[in-house]
């Protein structure tokens, strides 16, 4: 008889559907919860990623620039572009750590093997997808963060679309493409793997996906 970790690797995973909103949920919690915690410093990085290297003077740094923006602007500068950037938090979030799992349970059904070249491919899916379809809240974020007026998000927007055409929102969508597929892939296949080999390790046995 089979054991409960035997069985036919082309036979989709039970309650994987369930498992996946589970894991988007708390995915994009978490990463929401951080981007709350750290946006002061995301738009104080973006201020000095503004200055022109030909300016006049010496270059600020970071204590200068949050000294600056409280004092003129006022301490709520320090979270312009937080409702983009929180939004993009929880879809980025979700999609990118809730894509994983079922691109990696597609390649098990489909080739019956999820070894580390499947988990890093699955990974490149999950963090590309998920950044081609959040890039707009990225923009609108960045754009939110240089204005040094209080314009909100929706006019923000307006004014991209008006003067420079939808296809604005997805400017720079392709390196970070790349760049979050390679660091999704990275981050999950090294994490996936190492956990089943520890496993395997502690308790003498293999717990391979592609048994599912």
């Amino acid at each position: 008889m089979a054991s409960p970790m035997s069985g036919d690797a082309r036979t989709p995973p039970r309650g994987a559907a369930p498992y996946a909103l589970y894991q988007f949920g708390t995915s994009g919690a978490a990463v929401a919860v951080a981007t709350a915690a750290t946006h002061p410093l995301d738009v104080i990085k973006i201020r000095l990623q503004m200055q022109l290297a030909g300016q006049r003077g010496n270059l600020v740094g970071m204590g200068a620039i949050f000294k600056q923006m409280v004092e003129r602007e006022g301490p709520r500068s320090l979270y312009l572009g937080f409702a983009p950037a929180l939004t993009r938090s929880l879809i980025y979030g979700g999609l990118r750590l809730g894509l994983y799992e079922p691109c990696k349970h597609v390649c098990s059904y489909a080739f019956g093997s999820t070894n580390f070249a499947f988990k890093f491919a699955s990974g490149v899916v999950a963090g590309a997808l998920a950044t081609a379809l959040t890039n707009p809240m990225e923009v609108l974020k960045v754009r939110s963060q240089m204005s040094t007026s209080r314009i909100s998000t929706i006019g923000v927007m307006k004014e991209i679309v008006s003067e420079e055409g939808v296809k604005a929102l997805w400017k720079g969508v392709g390196p970070a493409m790349v760049r979050a597929g390679c660091l999704t892939a990275s981050q999950m296949a090294t994490y996936d793997e190492a956990k089943q080999v520890e496993l395997h390790r502690w308790n003498g046995w293999y717990t391979c996906d592609c048994t599912y």
